[in-house]
């Protein structure tokens, strides 16, 4: 009989408040913000430092890199690293759509003014522009040789109306808008997103471009990269109004000797100093627009404040007043300089490294009297700061930047070193080069957080009040939970201590270090001189010392209490009796030093797990090798056997666990989900979940289930995920042009299309199949012939007895928007005459319409050649264009109906609201009459 397994399966992730690859954003109120936390996205509440929301995808494993919000500030695109960009909603915290296109990680995100449109671009050099409406890709926009960092739409501000002679500006200026982008390769391109070309390039930039910043009235850019200066440019409407023909007239300067170029819309302003020599991270400007944010990728964010024309004016003029004073009257111009309009305000220093800023969403900041900023640090942090405004007059010292809130008690600063759980399986304990922290399994809060030295090691002591810790400085502390404090600190080793473990009589514990020895403690109860009411206090006293060969690395005893087993840096697992510490057996085999071990609870196994990658087992009666396992890509971490069983668990720095069967030798799963060397594992008392800790600070409870697994179908899918990968990769589109070409469709071959285009083919099989038994019917009746009415397809009576044609158009309905395009380029040319036959038939019938002309046009455009090469379809094309031309027009008549039937309903309430307003009007005068007689 096959042996079956029980499923484990990923139960909660907690311990990560902001992971570091993607930015924060604050929502429209200002009152929560969102953070990216591995591949998930967290919402939390500033003021009460809580979580109030999380969006996760089932199956979803790549982490999030980039977040922006929508203009309806509801919706939220969120960019991942296996190139998916998922939409989410604030209020639903579901995923309504996803958007494949990209086939690496997102790095920037843009949504234009309406919210219609959205901008993403990515490390493999592509710009896609989405309709958010239709859900689909618009085009691919190819012309950066290395990763995008930054984009924003740009259109024509509403100010230039007319042009200063009176005829109206702006004839050539796109009806689509521009899109601006700045790259890694030191350029920044403007697109023109009507003729979908590469408008203009910049290129001042020296070094890779990482951010830049726009403002609202679009005619200004502030760009930076890892120079010491922030360059800012100017946009020029005018000229991107121009012809080709005007451009060339206005760009010859006789005087000059350098070659002549067509006039730039985008020209250089001027440079703004930096204080600090690390490369720009984040540029942002205020929703003011009179503060800008300049982010580095050190400790600091620097404030810029943006004068407004008045303010420039008295500058221009205290100016000239002094150079008046110093007879330098001439030198002076009148033009306005980058440094009169964007001078440095103050500097906000932080505890560790910043990833991203974004300010408050309130514009009137004189009459909230301060800024407001929330950072994401690197260290896991989140933190607002506030900061005083200054005041007009230049004498007076700015006050300091203050910080309002910090979000830091969910998790740890840096990797998870250490985990250990409670008897109880209540309670679990990860400690880190700094914290403890003691958290509730259940509800995953955490409900201890204590300073401590650098852990290495720990354990729950018996009654579970009480914490020991091993440290990188041969410390021993033990900590009380209830108190949250240290009880005592003894030097118990002169160098780390790497291990320890306590006795199975529950009476003491061991410990073992890399000064070569191994120590035996005993725990005692002793007076709390502190205390007043001498109450009995736990402590812990030296009973021995076995010294060894080389450093200690790790330390286990057997169950039963009969056997030590110590590894050691020379690569071997010495094996003693426990009560005379004679020794007992040698295990040699590993070509690297044994990491962890473990022994099985019958203490009949022993498991040691190397940094040679391997894991052998090994049976403690002879010392003889079982088995020797090649169990990962990288160093094993930690090994333990799940209690009463010989299953057990291994954990590694390729950032997967794995599930083994020690008497089958056989890998039962593989548990993928971390993003970092995994540093330590748990297992609960009976192995109903088991606990794992991470270097990208995440703690996760991985549950067993009810579902039953067997080891040839894991072997199977296994397999087929490498075949489907390998697949997608020969699906990719190869470029006939050589890579010439600026645009491209947005679309990318995903498994999700390959699936979807063959749902469509075995739809029309069945529909043919349904529709020749029909037309064979039919001919035999014409001919006199006795014919059996065919028997109709078993799917479609169970769908609800509908027609082949409606059975196509349902299964092409339910496929995603942006999975369509690659869905039908699956088909052959034979499906595809007969998916047009269909497509004449929802014209006559007027089937979702909208759907028809997309899928004909999308037909059409990719099969010209060979439907233009075969007579036999321009009969059913021709029938297509008669019925289609006359459904459209019926639906641009409804629209053009509904749509004056909506601006009399605006006239008509404008109309009341305005008279309302008229009738108000004449007592105010009155009032000012008389006030001015008397």
């Amino acid at each position: 009989m096959v042996k079956a397994y029980l499923r484990y399966e990923a139960l909660a992730t907690f311990g990560v408040i902001a992971s570091s690859l993607a930015n924060i954003v604050y929502d429209a109120t200002g009152k929560l913000v969102i953070a990216s936390a591995l591949e998930e996205v967290l919402v939390w509440d500033l003021k009460k430092g809580i979580q109030v929301g999380k969006w996760r995808e089932p199956g979803n494993k790549a982490e999030v890199t980039c977040i922006t919000r929508s203009p309806n500030n509801k919706d939220y695109a969120v960019g991942y690293a296996d190139g998916a960009i998922r939409l989410w909603n604030i209020d639903a915290t579901t995923s309504t759509v996803t958007l494949s296109g990209h086939k690496s990680a997102i790095t920037a995100l843009a949504y234009d003014s309406d919210g219609t449109r959205l901008a993403s671009g990515s490390k493999d050099t592509d710009l896609i522009v989405w309709d958010i409406i239709a859900e689909s890709g618009l085009f691919r926009l190819k012309g950066h040789k290395d990763a995008i960092t930054c984009l924003t739409f740009l259109s024509k501000p509403d100010t230039d109306a007319m042009d200063v002679e009176g005829a109206p500006s702006g004839v050539g200026i796109s009806t689509s808008g521009y899109l601006l982008s700045a790259s890694k390769d030191t350029l920044i391109k403007l697109w023109d997103l009507s003729a979908q070309f590469c408008r203009e390039t910049v290129v001042g930039h020296r070094s890779e471009v990482w951010s830049f910043a726009v403002s609202s009235d679009q005619r200004l850019v502030v760009s930076g990269g890892s120079e010491p200066t922030l360059k800012a440019w100017k946009i020029d409407w005018r000229i991107l109004g121009l012809s080709l023909e005007a451009l060339g007239t206005t760009t010859v300067h006789q005087e000059s000797t350098t070659p002549a170029s067509l006039e730039k819309a985008i020209t250089l302003y001027g440079q703004l100093p930096r204080k600090t020599r690390d490369r720009i991270v984040t540029l942002q400007f205020h929703p003011s627009e009179k503060y800008l944010g300049a982010q580095a990728a050190d400790k600091s964010v620097e404030i810029y404040r943006v004068r407004d024309h008045e303010q420039i004016r008295k500058k221009i003029q205290r100016r000239k007043k002094r150079a008046k004073e110093k007879g330098k009257e001439g030198t002076v111009s009148d033009e306005i300089e980058l440094e009169d309009e964007i001078t440095p305000q103050t500097i906000i220093r932080t505890p560790a490294k910043v990833r991203s800023f974004d300010f408050y969403p309130c514009v009137d900041v004189e009459k909230a009297g301060h800024l407001q900023l929330v950072l994401s640090l690197t260290n896991n942090v989140i933190e607002a700061y506030t900061i005083p405004i200054a005041k007009e007059k230049d004498n007076e010292e700015p006050e300091e930047p203050s910080r309002q809130f910090s979000i830091d008690l969910q998790g740890h600063r840096s990797d998870v070193r250490a985990l250990c759980l409670s008897s109880d399986d209540e309670l679990l304990a990860s400690a880190s080069s700094n914290l403890l922290k003691i958290w509730n399994v259940k509800t995953r809060a955490c409900i201890r957080s204590i300073e401590c030295g650098y852990a290495l090691c720990s354990t729950f002591l018996p009654g579970n009040r009480h914490v020991l810790i091993g440290t990188k400085t041969g410390e021993l502390e033990l900590y009380d939970i209830g108190s949250s404090s240290l009880i005592e600190s003894v030097k118990a080793h002169d160098g780390a201590v790497y291990s320890l473990q306590t006795r199975p009589d529950k009476r003491g514990f061991v410990t073992g270090s890399a000064d070569k020895d191994v120590k035996f403690w005993d725990l005692d109860m002793i007076e709390d001189k502190a205390s007043a009411a001498k109450a009995k206090r736990l402590t812990f006293t030296h009973m021995r010392t076995l010294k060894m060969s080389d450093e200690v690395l790790c330390v286990r005893y057997s169950p039963d209490q009969n056997l030590l087993a110590v590894s050691l840096l020379d690569t071997t697992v010495k094996v003693f009796y426990h009560d005379t510490l004679k020794f007992f057996l040698s295990l040699y085999g590993h070509k690297l030093p044994v990491l962890s071990m473990d022994i099985s609870s019958d203490s009949t196994l022993i498991a040691t797990c190397s940094a040679d990658k391997n894991v052998k087992l090994w049976g403690l009666d002879f010392g003889d090798c079982h088995k020797s396992l090649f169990a990962h890509q990288e160093s094993v971490m930690s090994v333990q056997f799940v209690h009463g069983t010989h299953y057990f668990f291994t954990v590694s720095k390729d950032k997967t666990i794995k599930y083994w069967d020690g008497d089958k030798f056989e890998n039962i799963m593989k548990l993928e989900g971390h993003h970092g060397e995994v540093w330590a594992l748990a297992i609960s008392r009976q192995g109903s979940f088991i606990v794992t800790g991470s270097h990208d600070r995440s703690i996760r409870i991985w549950e067993r289930s009810d579902e039953q697994l067997f080891l040839e179908e894991e072997r199977e899918k296994e397999l087929e995920e490498l075949y489907e990968s390998t697949l997608i990769s020969q699906m990719e589109k190869t470029d006939l042009q050589g890579g010439e070409a600026e645009v491209d469709s947005a679309g990318r071959q995903t498994m999700e299309t390959l699936k979807a285009g063959e749902r469509i083919m075995e739809a029309l099989d069945l529909a043919d199949e349904e529709r020749n038994a029909w037309e064979a019917y039919e001919q035999s009746k014409l001919r006199g012939l006795a014919a059996q009415i065919p028997t109709r397809h078993p799917i479609l009576i169970a769908m609800g007895d509908i027609s082949p044609e409606k059975h196509v158009l349902t299964t092409i309905e339910k496929i995603k928007a942006n999975d369509l395009d690659e869905a039908l380029l699956v088909l052959p040319f034979s499906k595809v005459t007969s998916l047009l036959y269909y497509v004449e038939i929802w014209a006559k019938k007027n089937c979702n319409i909208i759907l028809t002309s997309r899928i004909l046009f999308f037909l059409i455009k990719t099969h010209h050649n060979q439907i233009v090469a075969n007579r036999m379809m321009r009969p059913m094309l021709d029938s297509i264009r008669v019925h289609l031309r006359a459904q459209l027009q019926r639906q641009k008549d409804l629209m053009g109906y509904n749509r004056a039937a909506l601006s009399y309903l605006q006239r008509d309430w404008k109309a009341k609201n305005i008279a309302d307003f008229i009738e108000e009007a004449p007592p105010v005068e009155e009032k000012k009459r008389k006030f001015v007689k008397i």
